[in-house]
């Protein structure tokens, strides 16, 4: 019996995986040399000290490059093309409805699921128990970080079916931008100065590893599939107004809380 055709090709097809496997992590340690040489050169030069647990410093280093370069592959592979295809396929279908229910729970979802946000949501918890703002309980903490986690995802899921609305009006996105931080500016007087910090900080945690890819699959692909729209011009601002109203639904949550 003959040997499979395919057989010579299947060493060659795994050793290109491998080097373009090579090529991604190489890229991704590129990317972390200037952070590399900002510690290295901060605890050699201006501390005089040896980095402690070397060893474990180096194996920790290759997780995040290796990490990191899987990350990277996962989203072009997997996250953008699927964004992108889910909002082609809600405005193909042309439910209004349908689509701002998914642009709604799509930024409620991933910002439960942001790591960075559950990490400031019980860091806040922490601090503000020790502080007074809350009783300094574990159950009174939990419950702080949870509400803060909700009014956070909730907040985005507003802008997302604000940004949608953007995209399909076509409304310049300085507008809202602008609008938006006039708000903020007027409620930041009014809101207790406990919040006030944690507000700001929770515009930037939102949009990070879980959140940021979605998002912008979501209007570039929505701003695709239009009619009228581009995606260069209308397909991103997205993820500005998801920086955005976190700060004023925080800063409510905590004038009301």
């Amino acid at each position: 019996m003959a040997a499979p055709t395919d057989s010579p090709t299947r060493p060659r097809d795994f050793l290109s995986q491998v080097r373009a496997l090579l090529r991604i992590c190489t890229g991704s340690f590129r990317d972390l040399i200037p952070i590399i040489v900002v510690v290295a050169f901060f605890q050699i030069v201006v501390l005089q000290q040896p980095f402690p647990n070397v060893e474990r410093v180096i194996v920790g280093l290759v997780f995040v490059v290796v990490g990191l370069s899987l990350f990277v592959q996962g989203l072009k592979i997997g996250l953008f093309p699927l964004g992108e295809g889910m909002a082609d396929a809600f405005a193909r279908k042309g439910s209004l409805t349908a689509l701002l229910s998914f642009a709604f729970f799509l930024g409620f979802a991933t910002t439960v699921a942001e790591p960075a946000l559950i990490a400031v949501a019980a860091k806040a918890a922490e601090v503000a128990g020790a502080a007074g703002f809350i009783s300094d309980t574990e159950l009174a903490r939990n419950d702080y970080a949870l509400n803060l986690r909700l009014t956070v995802a909730v907040s985005v899921g507003a802008a997302l079916v604000l940004g949608v609305f953007r995209i399909l009006k076509g409304w310049p996105v300085h507008y809202l931008i602008i609008g938006g931080y006039v708000l903020v500016i007027v409620m930041t007087g009014f809101a207790p100065p406990e919040i006030v910090g944690i507000a700001y900080d929770s515009g930037g945690v939102t949009t990070s590893t879980v959140t940021v890819p979605l998002v912008a699959a979501l209007g570039v692909g929505l701003a695709a599939a239009i009619r009228g729209r581009t995606p260069l011009l209308d397909g991103f601002g997205l993820i500005a107004l998801a920086s955005l109203t976190p700060i004023i639904f925080v800063l409510a949550f905590g004038m009301v809380v």
